[in-house]
């Protein structure tokens, strides 16, 4: 029971810091765009330009996540990142500068860093520390529940006519609760080798890890795009103003169960089986809107993309961790580089995009495109897979038949 308390508060630590690190320090941005472009006199392409610094930011801290080898240095950096999630948040308000504002999402997208890699690799190595399954779809379920959080907090203060400032204010509020149990219950890693359980280390081959890379620098690019113009989408296509909110709580809605399913049929079905699935949903997901925007086929996309982005995530930082179980996060960093490679591209090519053809549908199909050649990716790290299974088959032959 004391067992099981325990990973209870660690699930639930990790999925605060999403909250806080991801859902206010990244996803609330999305929420917020139209609204800045309303009220603080934002455009499309400035919108693109403050999204590409947040995740340049975050490409920052990937990096320093896969080059810091200690530990107890992550554990200190996940704090400091919690604190500066709140304050960027709430810095937000004192100014409509645009250097400023950039200065300011740089730095939270550094800190989205903490729960996406830093966080999860604690949880990773505490889970196979003390004997769990080492899954991260619970942790990782903490990313479809802060899009629902921060949607409901920002529709909410909609609904009592609050301007863009008392957003960032309430977001910034919000983050400040939710951090106080990130932070007493992360797993320290003093306490991930408490049951003594040594952990070995599974590294791929060279080629499986440059095509896995690739393969996850095209389902970045997917995420980024629709992650963070959905709400200007909607809310830009005919007789669907005002819903731009409701589609960002769909996609939290199907993104919160979603890395838990995903986990389920990796086990049946296995990883990159499953990833291939996820890839092809998620690229109509995105090419939805771009051929139909009414109502019910914006619901359907948001469903789909909801329920794939995160568990393209979560699989591929899963495996990660299985490879380097020993320091999950390295590993997991390095992945993170290419899939926040194609975060810091999108972004402003797709608001370039919308400004020269008047609409999101050309960078929607070039993001779903990129998709679909991640899965071309994944066929053929399903076939190396395949080849070594059996080569390892005639090895245990060949030996046996040796005895």
């Amino acid at each position: 029971m004391l067992t099981q308390l325990t990973k209870s508060r660690v699930y639930f630590a990790g999925i605060c810091s999403l909250i806080v690190t991801v859902g206010v320090a990244r996803f609330s941005y999305s929420l917020l765009l139209p609204i800045m472009q309303d009220s603080a006199g934002l455009t499309e392409s400035g919108g693109g330009w403050l999204a590409t610094t947040n995740f340049m930011g975050y490409m920052l801290g990937v990096l320093l996540a896969a080059s810091m080898h200690n530990l107890n240095y992550k554990y200190n950096l996940h704090r400091l990142y919690l604190i500066l999630s709140v304050i960027t948040s709430a810095a937000m308000v004192v100014t409509s500068d645009m250097v400023t504002w950039a200065v300011l999402r740089f730095i939270a997208g550094i800190c989205a860093s903490g729960g996406l890699i830093i966080a999860s690799g604690l949880i990773l190595k505490w889970l196979v520390s003390n004997n769990h399954r080492a899954e991260l779809g619970i942790h990782f379920s903490g990313a479809g529940v802060s899009i629902i959080v921060t949607s409901l907090l920002v529709e909410g203060m909609l609904t009592i006519s609050v301007d863009w400032q008392q957003q960032w204010l309430a977001l910034a509020v919000m983050a400040a609760v939710v951090a106080i149990p990130a932070w007493l219950w992360m797993p320290h890693p003093s306490a991930a080798g408490q049951a003594g359980v040594a952990a070995k280390d599974n590294p791929p081959g060279k080629a499986f890890t440059s095509i896995m890379l690739l393969a996850y620098f095209c389902a970045g690019y997917g995420y980024v795009v629709s992650s963070t113009f959905i709400v200007d989408i909607v809310e830009g296509a005919e007789g669907l103003q005002g819903q731009g909110g409701l589609a960002f709580l769909l996609v939290g809605l199907a993104a919160t169960p979603a890395a838990l399913l995903w986990d389920r049929i990796a086990r049946i079905i296995g990883y990159l089986r499953a990833l291939l699935v996820a890839y092809i949903l998620q690229a109509i997901g995105i090419i939805l809107p771009a051929i139909n925007d009414t109502l019910p086929v914006v619901i359907l996309s948001a469903l789909l993309f909801g329920g794939t982005f995160i568990a393209c995530v979560s699989l591929i930082l899963t495996m990660a961790g299985k490879f380097y179980p020993s320091n999950p996060a390295k590993f997991m960093g390095t992945m993170t580089l290419a899939y926040g490679a194609a975060q810091i591209i999108a972004p402003v090519l797709t608001g370039y995009l919308a400004e020269a053809f008047g609409n999101y549908d050309i960078g929607l199909c070039l993001s779903a495109a990129v998709v679909m050649i991640g899965v071309v990716l994944l066929l053929k790290l399903l076939s190396i897979e395949k080849s070594l299974l059996e080569k390892k088959s005639l090895w245990t032959e060949a030996s046996v038949s040796a005895r």
